[in-house]
């Protein structure tokens, strides 16, 4: 109890000494109903929970992107965005209820020891981890842990009877932000990363190097459901494109200092073509760049509207190791664009439903279904052309959502997990033959058929399951049910950039972007 009250006190004397709009009649009154209640409540009160709930409630009466967590929440929160964590190093499903290992990671804990694609992971230490309906979360609890310590194996491999046992020594494993990168034409070639973390520029610089060296001259960025991450990142991103001096962004709020980001002239890819491709996940600091390159007219930005999320969040660290992320101050693109969607205090889930509105609006498959005011007209600082703010980026070509795409059968075997269930049974059975085939990935793409076998598997798993296929989907849904098929095959036999090429050979953005490039 000593400790909550030390923490209000201390809360407050921060709040009074930063603030003039809250006086110590308000903070003795924050604290006397925090003493009131932990003190004479009927049940008992948890205090650690009573400062936490304090602090959400505060929050969520915020703006949308102001927010609390604790100290577990804070450490997963961050992970992905410091682009490592502490682990055996391996990729992984599960088949049924069983670890099946996709590929160990290069380089890391488990390949060294000997850890093998299609090996199942029965126990680690004392405790079986097959045939106990673990959730994934556990799993992971189990097998993650401090750099340095031992985790002890318990591994079947297919054609050995006895349990084979590895120790692994758990050591740092990289968290990489670049999905994909490979060449879609013989000059263009495509880069998708899923956020802005501490390794990013690092990595988007080594993807460069590595696509120039085959022959790329222009470059597709891919920020499709990148919902962003450090603003520094984007910034420093943006110089690989940008000439020294160009504005990238600037922030302002009302206590924190005025910031200006400008490029400070990389020279990774400073003269090819540039298309940056965006949808309405695309969030924070991917609209950022894709702003920076809109505005100072570097490359086309292809798509749908981003998500609009304009804000800038401090993040405040707690003694316990939780964290608050407050939001101090809103960026601005170089034309003067302050990218934020409007919101309404306290109505966190209307905000978040935006994109369901966008959809039942029409704005999503129809162009001529997106109005924005005179007010909200900016110009590009180059070529003069008009962009929009008042809500995301608007990209200079229109692609439209395609609701036809995937009819609602594969929407239902995508959802029951149907597919990658199967795919994971039929790697487990065929990969040592699948490899020995197809020793390429040019080859597989070539020659690989997936069989039919598999795909009425599919279709009985999902009769099981009482999904019905209407004849007149049937055709469609094994279309994209072979696609589907095809590129995970592909990932477990090599990695995502080849499970990327095959999905996106009929994507109409990354097609739009082709052809654009080449003209």
């Amino acid at each position: 109890m000593k400790r909550l009250f030390l923490l209000i006190s201390v809360l407050s004397l921060s709040l009074l000494s930063h603030s003039q709009g809250l006086s110590e009649t308000q903070m003795r009154k924050l604290f006397a109903a925090a003493h009131n209640i932990y003190g004479l409540y009927v049940d008992t009160v948890d205090a650690k929970k009573l400062v936490e709930d304090a602090i959400r409630g505060m929050l969520e009466h915020l703006d949308p992107h102001s927010a609390y967590s604790d100290a577990q929440e804070t450490k997963k929160l961050n992970e992905p965005l410091q682009g490592s964590f502490d682990g055996i190093g391996i990729q992984f499903n599960m088949l049924e209820d069983t670890v099946l290992v996709i590929q160990p990671i290069t380089k890391g804990p488990s390949e060294r020891v000997g850890i093998m694609a299609g090996d199942r992971i029965i126990s680690c230490n004392d405790t079986v981890l097959a045939g106990v309906k673990m959730s994934r979360d556990e799993i992971m609890r189990h097998l993650r842990g401090p750099r340095g310590s031992l985790a002890r194996l318990g591994v079947k491999r297919e054609g050995i009877k006895e349990l084979l046992y590895f120790d692994v020594r758990r050591d740092k494993i990289p968290v990489n932000s670049v999905d994909a990168a490979f060449m879609v034409t013989p000059t263009i070639g495509l880069i998708r990363f899923n956020n802005f973390a501490q390794t990013t520029h690092r990595e988007i610089l080594e993807a460069i190097a590595k696509l120039k060296a085959q022959g790329m001259q222009s470059l597709i960025l891919d920020l499709t459901q990148n919902g962003g991450g450090y603003l520094n990142a984007a910034a420093e991103i943006a110089s690989e494109f940008l000439p020294e001096g160009d504005m990238i962004v600037y922030t302002e709020g009302r206590s924190i200092p005025s910031r200006s980001f400008r490029s400070t002239g990389g020279q990774a890819f400073q003269t090819g073509r540039v298309a940056v491709l965006v949808d309405e996940y695309s969030a924070s600091a991917a609209e950022i760049l894709s702003g920076a390159i809109q505005d100072q007219d570097r490359g086309l930005v292809i798509g749908r509207r981003t998500f609009g999320k304009g804000l800038v969040q401090w993040p405040i660290d707690m003694p316990d190791g939780s964290m608050i992320r407050l939001t101090v101050s809103r960026y601005y693109t170089p034309s003067g664009r302050c990218i934020q969607k409007p919101y309404e205090k306290g109505k966190q889930k209307e905000y978040h439903m935006d994109v369901i509105h966008r959809y039942n609006s029409g704005e999503l498959t129809n162009a001529d279904s997106i109005h924005f005011p005179d007010s909200l007209k900016y110009h590009t600082l180059r070529k003069g052309r008009t962009v929009y703010g008042g809500g995301g980026v608007m990209p200079d070509i229109f692609v439209p959502l395609d609701t036809m795409r995937y009819t609602k059968t594969y929407r239902q075997i995508l959802a029951k997990s149907i597919i990658n269930n199967q795919n994971l049974r039929y790697l487990d059975h065929n990969r040592a033959s699948l490899k020995a085939k197809y020793p390429d990935f040019e080859t597989f793409r070539k020659n690989y058929t997936v069989p039919a076998s598999l795909i009425d598997g599919i279709y009985k798993e999902a009769e099981k399951q009482k999904i019905e296929c209407p004849k007149e989907e049937r055709e469609q849904t094994t279309s994209r049910l072979t696609q589907m098929l095809k590129a995970l095959v592909a990932r477990d036999l090599w990695d995502m950039s080849e499970y990327f090429s095959i999905i996106y050979e009929d994507d109409p953005i990354v097609l739009t972007a082709i052809e654009k490039l080449s003209e």
